[in-house]
């Protein structure tokens, strides 16, 4: 049973940067792609960042490219994402993923989520 579990959520200002952690367990992690989605009140869950199982390739929304970086640790079942220059849009729940091939579909393991929330 795969399971995934968030840390690093809380509650900053505007410029302030913040880094999610996401432990994987229950399959072979270095195997699968990774992702941090991200839903805020009354809005679809949207894919913020993703990166390769082996982590050779990363993906941003233009939303946060320059300012987010995705990393992973295979060695230690991790994947963490990077957040500088936080704006109050970037408010969410943010979940880690797990899929199978694709690097932007296919997400089938989710996180329970951790809130960030950005002050102006």
């Amino acid at each position: 049973q795969v399971q995934l579990v968030e840390s690093g959520g809380g509650l900053v200002q505007a410029g302030g940067s913040l880094r999610l952690s996401c432990a994987a367990s229950g399959r072979t992690f270095r195997y699968y792609p990774m992702g941090w989605f991200r839903q805020a009140p009354g809005k679809a869950r949207d894919l913020v960042a993703a990166i390769t199982s082996s982590g050779a390739f990363t993906y941003y929304a233009d939303s946060v490219k320059g300012r987010f970086t995705i990393s992973r640790d295979n060695a230690k079942n991790t994947v963490c994402l990077q957040m500088s220059d936080l704006k109050p849009e970037d408010t969410a729940v943010y979940y880690c993923a797990q899929g199978e091939t694709s690097l932007l579909t296919g997400y089938i393991y989710w996180g329970q989520g951790t809130q960030v929330t950005v002050s102006s």
